[in-house]
C-alpha cells in the first residue's frame, strides 16, 4: 500500500528534492539508497570542508563572490549562516588559498545539484513504478 505523501506525485518529488538539498544524500536515504547515501553525504561533506579548510570561512562571500556563493548554496540552506559569517568580514581570505577554497566548495555544491536531480529522478521512478503495479 502507498504511503499517503507518495500519492501526490508532485509533492513526493518536491519533498524528496527539499530532502536531498537540505542534507546531501538525504533524497537517496529516504528512497532507501542507503550506500548511496552514505557515499554522497562523505564525498560532498569532506569536499566542501576542504574548500573551507583551505580558505577560511571566508571564502562564503555573498557579496563579493555571488557566482562562487549560488553555486556554494547548493551544498546546504546551512551556507547561508556561513556566508553571514563571511560576510563580516574577519575571515577574509586572498590569493591561491582563496580561490582554490571557492573552488572546492562550489564544486560540491554543483556535484550536490546532480545528486538532487537525480534523487528526484529516482523518485519519479519509484512512483511510476508503483503506479503500474
Amino acid at each position: 500500500m502507498a504511503q499517503p505523501w507518495k500519492e501526490n506525485h508532485a509533492l513526493f518529488l518536491i519533498s524528496t528534492g527539499a530532502l536531498a538539498w537540505l542534507v546531501p544524500g538525504g533524497g537517496h536515504f529516504a528512497l532507501n539508497e542507503r550506500r548511496r547515501a552514505v557515499v554522497i553525504f562523505v564525498a560532498i561533506v569532506l569536499t566542501f570542508l576542504i574548500g573551507l579548510y583551505v580558505g577560511s570561512v571566508g571564502v562564503v562571500d555573498p557579496v563579493h563572490a555571488r557566482p562562487w556563493y549560488i553555486a556554494q548554496m547548493m551544498n546546504s540552506p546551512l551556507v547561508m549562516l556561513l556566508g553571514r559569517i563571511g560576510a563580516t568580514g574577519d575571515y577574509r581570505a586572498f590569493g591561491r588559498a582563496n580561490e582554490i577554497g571557492q573552488i572546492y566548495t562550489s564544486i560540491a555544491g554543483l556535484l550536490n545539484l546532480l545528486c538532487i536531480v537525480n534523487a528526484v529522478y529516482l523518485a519519479h521512478l519509484r512512483s511510476i513504478k508503483e503506479s503500474q503495479a
